[in-house]
């Protein structure tokens, strides 16, 4: 235990922080939140004076003064204070700049770290502090100074030729880069045809063992690309007979994935929970820093978040082995303890993300937690232990049959020995193909009857769209980025509007579009793979003490300087257009093409007919199935307090519409299923989790009532509810089942897009009176508030 003197300062990042500390501490010291950072390069001008030397001019943050002074007071009245704020670079910054705001002496400054915030670890730190780590600082002083120079050199170039409020920097430009040249690899696809074709096959002996194979070849491998290939390999096996020819029966052995790093935190929890990186990374901070468990008190349920190693320590691995003994039993714990090697490039300055205590069950903790707290708590939890457990065990049967020299396989595999699955499977990217039905027993030599031939005619398909999570694994993969820029890089790239989240997959914009391709031809290092990658390795060798920081500048700096003065003459008086999205969506007034509109508030769709037609609309999602009432397509709104509503797309309630023929809305999910009754539409409730599907027709025999839905049913007028109407093109408004009442208010982002339709389609005056019929945002400059005074920079 460290001992405890009378007037120790310790000096954390956040409240939260703080609160856990201070319990395993004592009395003897004051722990205290700075709140993050206490100075920082000025927001209004560069801050960096790339003349002499890249100087740089740190100033106190504005509206921290009082948290400055207060922090002042308490160090000048303690004995040792002790820097404790997050163990990476930005953290050991973050304790630099306070020391140097606090003016405080070397030989009363210490510096700390806590990969984990517990009892144990928070001592025996304090008890071995450390001197600040310069190298450390420096790798983030330059790295920051970098951004900065990028971001406020080239984002004003960017508004003075493309639109005001864009920004570049070394990692968005290359994730930008990246979305954008998946997009034109599916644009430039060309589709290829191949058949498939599968044998029907069964046993001699009549109902002992049917099954289906697929067609394989002859000697090797042969892919069917067209119907005159097809219908020949038809005609001779019909003339032949099947018999088995191989039955290949094995055990396979599948590992557990290794515990997380930040990166695969976030795509597991990207693909698992459909939690944005930025979200996970607030709730894995949260979890770090302590929550409030009964008969506990505060406590950090896993360690630090933001890492790219593998490493566990050995009182972690140790810890889960006595568990799963304990637990599961010895079956399943591996004949020797894992280690995962962490990867060449890594900085390995701290241990993979666990729990701190593999003790701390989630479902023994649930109540205690919110519920993204325990969902993503029971994500790192069940990884950890399932790396420390044993393989999974596959029955695996393959067999093969012939006819006339051609060869027809067919697989199945099933679960022999559960091993790690019984804690944690790894969610994937795309789908698999599902296994078919177990095999009949089969002998090598057995006839087989020949049921039927099925062929079927496919296409090759474009590939897949980024998703947040494969976009992460995509600039890890390259070299792109750190742990800590992943999630803001994406976050960024969308609140820019250089790409646009459809669904679980990014496509890019007309806008991101035209400034990757401004990038490319002006700045091609800024956007080069292999050069954003190296530079990411000589600010790691900055931080390993083998590279100068201000060296480092000097040599980026020589050459963006000729690109920047290049750029500016190239560009001299050019203005770049950027050219309109259209959609799909008609407008029910003028017949138009709707097209994407960016407003203050975020995207929506608008008639490119201004002045003469006004019409806007939110963007809405077409979702499976069809109307019970007409039959038209299904269309995912937003209501004015924010909750997602479906309505018919024909139900457009607006002022001089003719097609506003269809009154069908509802809160329930529209599936992809139909009544076995009356073939309508099956809608669920809204929520997470398995919800059975109900039919909506009020026609049909198994129609369910709205009331018997799980809704909080509408008071009538006589109950004292309010009767003023409800605004037009959304349901009444009712709080879908799960929500609270006393639930947040959603998102602003979502309630501009709701009064951009409900704005008056003319552009006639409106009457003062009616404020839902004010003048379209669409007729106002598209500039977004973040455009007001400053350039934009990498964040």
């Amino acid at each position: 235990m460290a001992s405890k003197t009378k007037n120790n300062l310790v000096i954390v990042e956040s409240p939260a922080k703080a609160k856990t500390i201070t319990k395993y501490l004592g009395p003897g010291y004051e722990v205290v939140a700075s709140m993050g950072h206490v100075r920082d390069l000025p927001k209004s001008k560069l801050g960096v004076d790339v003349e002499h030397d890249f100087a740089v001019d740190y100033q106190p943050i504005k509206g921290k003064e009082e948290i400055i002074s207060d922090l002042k007071k308490s160090a000048r009245k303690s004995d040792k204070v002790f820097l404790a704020t997050d163990p990476d670079r930005e953290g050991e910054a973050i304790s630099w700049h306070l020391k140097e705001m606090l003016e405080l002496p070397d030989d009363r400054t210490f510096r700390v770290t806590f990969n984990e915030i517990t009892r144990k670890v928070v001592n025996e730190s304090i008890a071995a502090p450390r001197q600040l780590d310069m190298d450390l600082v420096d790798a983030q002083q330059a790295r920051r100074v970098l951004d900065r120079v990028v971001g406020y050199q080239i984002s004003p170039l960017l508004w003075r030729k493309i639109r005001r409020g864009l920004s570049a920097g070394r990692v968005q430009s290359v994730a930008t880069r990246l979305v954008c040249e998946r997009e034109e690899e599916i644009r430039a696809f060309v589709p290829q045809e191949y058949w498939s074709l599968d044998a029907d096959l069964e046993r001699v002996r009549p109902n002992m063992g049917r099954f289906t194979a697929g067609f394989y070849g002859k000697e090797k491998k042969q892919e069917l690309h067209s119907e005159e290939e097809v219908n020949a390999v038809m005609s001779e096996v019909k003339a032949g007979t099947f018999t088995v020819t191989g039955v290949k029966r094995q055990d396979k052995t599948r590992n557990p994935a290794p515990p997380f790093t930040t990166s695969t935190l976030q795509q597991e929890a990207s693909r698992k929970l459909g939690m944005a990186p930025r979200r996970t990374m607030a709730i894995a901070q949260q979890l770090y820093e302590g929550v409030d468990i009964t008969g506990e008190g505060t406590v950090g349920l896993i360690t630090y978040m933001r890492t790219d190693s593998l490493r566990l320590s050995d009182e972690a691995v140790d810890a889960a082995k006595q568990f799963i003994l304990g637990r599961y039993g010895k079956d399943y714990y591996p004949p020797e303890t894992r280690r995962y090697k962490t990867k060449s490039g890594a900085q390995d300055a701290h241990e993979a993300i666990r729990p701190s205590s593999v003790e701390l069950v989630p479902e023994n903790i649930k109540k205690d937690l919110t519920a993204e707290q325990f969902r993503l708590y029971k994500l790192i939890w069940s990884r950890f232990l399932a790396c420390q457990m044993a393989s999974a065990i596959y029955d695996s049967v393959t067999i093969e049959a012939a006819s006339a020299g051609y060869r027809f396989r067919a697989n199945h595999t099933a679960l022999k020995f559960a091993g790690y699955t019984a804690v944690y499977v790894e969610g994937k990217d795309e789908e698999e193909e599902l296994h078919q039905s177990p095999l009949p027993d089969l002998k090598e030599g057995e006839p087989l009857e020949l049921k039927g031939l099925k062929p079927e005619q496919h296409f090759t398909q474009p590939p897949a769209r980024y998703t947040e999570a494969s976009l992460i694994k995509a600039l890890e993969e390259k070299g792109i980025g750190r742990p800590s820029t992943y999630a803001p890089t994406i976050s960024t790239i969308e609140g820019r509007e250089y790409v646009v989240k459809e669904g679980k997959y990014l496509r890019t914009t007309p806008l991101g579009e035209v400034v990757t391709g401004l990038m490319k031809d002006k700045f091609p290092d800024i956007v080069d793979y292999a050069f954003t990658a190296q530079m990411e390795e000589n600010l790691d060798g900055v931080e390993n003490g083998k590279e100068n920081w201000k060296a480092l500048l000097r040599r980026f700096y020589e050459d963006f300087s000729q690109e920047l003065e290049r750029a500016e003459s190239d560009l001299d008086g050019e203005r770049i257009k950027v050219p309109d999205e259209v959609s799909e969506e008609i407008c029910p007034l003028c017949g138009r093409n709707l097209v994407f509109k960016s407003g203050r508030f975020g995207r929506f769709l608008a008639c490119p007919g201004w002045p003469e037609c006004g019409y806007t609309q939110p963007i809405v999602v077409e979702m499976p199935g069809k109307c019970p009432k007409c039959g038209g397509r299904i269309l995912k709104k937003t209501s004015k307090r924010g909750y997602p509503y479906y309505g018919c797309e024909f139900n457009v309630v607006r002022e001089g519409n003719p097609h506003a023929k269809c009154d069908f809305m509802t809160w329930d999910v529209p599936t992809a299923d139909v009544c076995a009754a009356c073939g309508k539409t099956l809608f669920k409730r809204s929520g997470r989790g398995a919800r059975k599907p109900f039919c909506a027709n009020p026609d049909c025999p198994e129609f369910l009532p709205e009331d018997q839905r799980g809704y909080y049913k509408k008071k009538t007028a006589g109950e004292g509810e309010n009767t003023a109407a409800p605004a037009e093109g959304t349901p009444t408004e009712e709080k879908p089942a799960g929500k609270k009442t006393t639930a947040k208010k959603p998102a602003a982002k979502k309630m501009p897009v709701k009064k951009a339709a409900e704005k008056k389609p003319t552009a006639k005056k409106a009457p003062a009176k009616k404020a839902a019929e004010k003048k379209p945002a669409a007729q106002k400059p598209a500039a977004r508030r973040s455009a007001a005074k400053k350039p934009a920079e990498e964040t």
